[in-house]
């Protein structure tokens, strides 16, 4: 069996990230699923989550939204809409557009509009909590 997965990010305007990985943990649509190397082949829909990429014990962010995600060939190749790397979230700004996304939520909106506000609320909130998590170090592990 392999030892590592290859994670191929992608989005419409650019190849994000495109390196080997120890583990992967995917925002499925139905919850978080995570890959292994030698993971049996699989399609999901992704929805607005964060990617963690684990490669020897270090894990990297990163904030997507939606898209879909192929498992095959010990490769996870995904295509999402939006991926930013935590690192490059500016968190108060990430905060403002939260701020700002829920406040344009008024009464009376027609459904295809309150769909796309709280859509904006949910990828407002997981760059929030990826912003967050890149600047919390690790806990601590005795040894």
């Amino acid at each position: 069996m392999a030892k590592h997965l290859t994670l191929e990010l992608v989005t419409p305007e650019k190849v994000a990230w495109s390196a080997p990985a120890d583990f992967v943990v995917l925002p499925a649509y139905e919850g978080e699923m995570g890959v292994l190397p030698g993971h049996q082949p699989f399609l999901v829909q992704l929805g607005a989550g964060e990617v963690r990429v684990t490669v020897k014990d270090e894990v990297q962010h990163f904030a997507v939204s939606g898209g879909f995600a192929e498992i095959k060939n010990n490769t996870v190749s995904l295509f999402a809409e939006t991926a930013e790397d935590a690192s490059q979230i500016d968190s108060e700004r990430a905060h403002q557009a939260l701020e700002k996304a829920k406040a344009s939520v008024k009464p009376g909106l027609d459904p295809m509009q309150l769909a796309a506000m709280d859509a904006a609320i949910r990828r407002a909130q997981v760059r929030v909590r990826v912003a967050r998590r890149a600047k919390t170090p690790p806990p601590h592990m005795p040894e």
